[in-house]
């Protein structure tokens, strides 16, 4: 979900591990956006991941709504945003019987790395 700058790294990651997948968008032209996302593209797509700001705080009752009912024990969640912990997206996702992830753990892989970078930098 979303188009933004970290769709573009998920999508370079999903392109890296030869993972296909569609990207949804709130662009009502689009061909496939958040009103017309159905209970059965849900249903083939057992990875969803929100690259978008909604939910995070101080906004934590914002989250895209779709047919959440549509969503198994089968479908991992995951979401970037790590502020609060379990976004209403993870929260309804779970609900529902799906597995959840936030993004607190990217976050300190890309810390990590970063740290990495910098030093590595600046011993040359």
């Amino acid at each position: 979900f979303g188009t933004g700058g970290a769709s573009k790294a998920v999508a370079k990651v999903l392109d890296d591990l030869f993972i296909q997948y569609q990207i949804v968008t709130r662009k009502k032209d689009a061909f496939l956006n958040y009103e017309n996302l159905s209970a059965e593209i849900i249903s083939n797509h057992k990875l969803l991941i929100n690259t978008t700001p909604l939910g995070t705080f101080p906004n934590i009752e914002e989250y895209i709504n779709f047919d959440f009912g549509a969503l198994t024990e089968k479908h991992y969640c995951f979401d970037l945003v790590y502020n609060p912990e379990e976004t209403m997206f993870l929260k309804k996702s779970k609900f529902e019987g799906a597995s959840i992830k936030n993004g607190l753990e990217m976050l300190y892989l890309q810390a990590d790395k970063s740290w990495q970078i910098w030093n590595s930098q600046a011993t040359n």
